[in-house]
């Protein structure tokens, strides 16, 4: 792994080639895909299924946060700017760069830096919290707009108007119809979609309205899988988040031409192939750019090839788009393997690509992590950057956390013991300061590692150790947590739900949090962790490692250094010794131990800071001309 770190690209502006990068587009026959791809009945790949999704319990988790529930479908399938504030009735320069003063005074009279330049930035994803989530995608297209907006940007977000019959679509409660309607040309016939608009925290909200998006679920399936229309549904997504600046005069004036795409994931990934094949071909949108966030490759919008037919594109694109499996993928013997992968799309015509990581941005450019994309994505190395996510420290705070028995920080500790003791009594473990709390919060799937902790909780239980888990998922892993809490009465508790108290008390509670995923682009819970002074036992993988610093105890003229531990391989034995090691630390080395704490909790992972670096990636995308065929 220490050749990973050697190599692993950096957001550096002098150490990148900034000239332009082989762009093709020709199909992708690559047969080195990563060992946990599956072919679908229904033409996709996608890693092995997790279960139902079904909560049952007071105890359930995000992917990346603790505060949602991840995706329990097979959805996403594998290869699966305000310049200043305004009301709404204030004229905005509609200009897309403009000089902008490098510091204004906030609110309560702090200096607040803005960036010298600014865009018309928009976002273009499948969630947004507050108003749809299903784990860190969500959250990240629900706080960095906000974060940008901040540093003078003109920031637009657009994202399906989902209703799903449930309390939660009072989320849209304050969005108003802007009365615009758009006919979008695809599968075969005429589809009219309309806007809904939300000016808040400096951001203008633009939600697409269709039928297609009113259904119980999730935005992307319910209890019996995914919607078999998603393809659809994320086409409209696309073609009305490319109309949307032309269209929508918000706050006097169109966003316009001249404006910078953000597109997450493979749900907005026709947004790029769109610009370059039906919008710039006629001078529209010729001095636009468009970035590529890729939050997960796993999920690439894979289905069959006979699907071309209805994305609307001209003929000769079918090229960007079309993908074939390898022989050994494919479900019988006269299947071709033809399909279309509709983020490969989006990987050949973007003009810069961005990951939520920088240790990501390295792994998806090799065989393990690349998914069948690998040489393709290693083609655009030159354009190809990782970014850590932030996180929202004022959701995550545990000075004025409402939902933790006692308040502490850095500066004093004392309140952190109180959230322990109280979280043993909730959880009817016996009440033992001393005892190290061990924690777990994520989706219970093949990703997360649970598999291993299923093989060392028999060995690891031994051990005085008290052992915690939230999350949903496979049912099969669900059934073994509640099979093992009845085992281990005095020891262990796992429960199956959903809770966003019981989250952040498990958080503030726990001494050691640990996260064994098999990849994870970046990761939220360590870093929720670290900002509770929960110390984070991690796989050396991804964002994980870019964000947990192994503790080096001689480091600083014995004063020590780090944030936790990571372990290499992933393996449980591996797993296991990196967890001994830190609950020997806990016991026997209080002062270092109080070190690694604080360091965590000094780290510095606001969306103030990621935002800084995606202008820079901003001004790059700039330099050269945008995708042409």
């Amino acid at each position: 792994m220490e050749s990973l770190q050697l190599t692993r690209l950096c957001l550096c502006k002098s150490s990148l080639n900034l000239a332009p990068s082989n762009r093709n587009v020709g199909v992708i026959k690559k047969v080195g895909f990563a060992s946990l791809l599956r072919r679908n009945g229904n033409g996709s790949l996608s890693v092995r299924k997790s279960g139902s999704g079904k909560s049952e319990g007071g105890f359930g988790t995000a992917q990346d946060g603790p505060s949602a529930v991840e995706e329990k479908d097979d959805s996403a399938s594998l290869v699966g700017f305000p310049l200043l504030p305004y009301s709404g009735d204030e004229v905005i320069d509609k200009d897309v760069i403009s000089d902008k003063v490098e510091a204004t005074e906030g609110i309560e009279g702090e200096e607040k830096s803005k960036t010298t330049v600014s865009y018309n930035i928009v976002f273009v994803t499948s969630e947004a919290a507050p108003y749809s989530k299903t784990g860190g995608l969500g959250d990240v297209c629900g706080s960095l707009p906000i974060a940008l907006a901040a540093r003078g940007h003109r920031v637009m977000v657009v994202s399906p108007r989902y209703l799903h019959g449930t309390p939660k679509d009072k989320n849209f409660s304050s969005a108003v119809d802007v009365d615009r309607r758009i006919n979008v040309y695809c599968f075969g016939g005429v589809q009219e979609v309309s806007f809904f608009h939300e000016y808040r925290e400096g951001v203008d909200w633009v939600f697409v309205d269709h039928p297609s998006y009113h259904r119980p679920g999730n935005p992307y399936g319910d209890s019996y899988g995914a919607f078999g229309d998603n393809q659809f549904r994320f086409t409209l997504l696309g073609y009305a988040a490319c109309e949307a600046p032309l269209v929508l005069p918000l706050g006097g004036y169109t966003y316009g031409e001249k404006c910078l795409f953000l597109v997450n994931d493979w749900h907005a990934s026709l947004v790029p192939v769109l610009l370059a094949s039906k919008y710039r071909p006629y001078g529209v949108y010729k001095d636009a750019r468009c970035i590529l966030v890729i939050h997960n490759l796993a999920h690439q919008g894979v289905e069959p090839a006979i699907t071309y037919n209805n994305l609307g594109l001209p003929l000769e694109w079918r090229g960007a788009v079309e993908w074939v499996f390898p022989t050994w993928a494919r479900t019988h013997a006269l299947d071709t393997g033809e399909a279309v992968n509709l983020l490969k799309g989006a990987i050949v015509t973007s003009d810069r690509i961005l990951t939520v990581s920088e240790g990501y941005s390295w792994e998806i450019t090799t065989a393990e992590g690349g998914y069948g994309l690998d040489e393709l994505l290693g083609s655009r190395r030159s354009v190809l950057n990782g970014i850590t996510n932030g996180i929202d420290v004022t959701e995550w705070d545990p000075s004025s956390d409402e939902h933790i028995a006692s308040h502490y920080s850095a500066d004093d500790l004392s309140g952190k013991v109180q959230c322990k003791i109280s979280f043993q009594k909730e959880l009817g473990l016996p009440v033992r300061p001393d005892c190290p709390l061990i924690g777990f919060i994520g989706r219970l799937d093949y990703q997360k590692g649970i598999d291993l902790i299923l093989s060392a909780i028999p060995e690891l239980i031994q051990d005085d150790v008290q052992f915690v888990m939230l999350g949903s998922g496979n049912p099969q892993y669900e059934g073994w947590m509640r099979a093992t809490e009845s085992a281990y009465k005095e020891k262990f508790r796992g429960w199956v739900g959903f809770d966003v108290p019981t989250s952040h008390k498990i958080t503030a509670g726990c001494d050691i949090f640990l996260m064994p995923s098999r990849f994870e682009p970046c990761g939220l819970n360590q870093l929720y962790a670290m900002r509770y002074g929960t110390v984070p036992v991690v796989h050396d993988t991804g964002g994980l490692r870019d964000t947990v610093e192994s503790f080096d105890p001689y480091a600083k003229g014995g004063n020590g250094e780090g944030t936790g531990w990571t372990f290499s391989p992933l393996t449980k034995e591996s797993m296991l010794a990196a967890l001994r090691i830190a609950i020997q630390t806990y016991r026997e080395h209080k002062t270092s131990w109080e070190g690694i704490m604080k360091r965590g909790m000094q780290r510095d992972c606001t969306w103030e800071n990621a935002a800084t670096q995606y202008e820079q990636v901003f001004e790059w995308a700039f330099i050269d001309p945008p995708y042409v065929q």
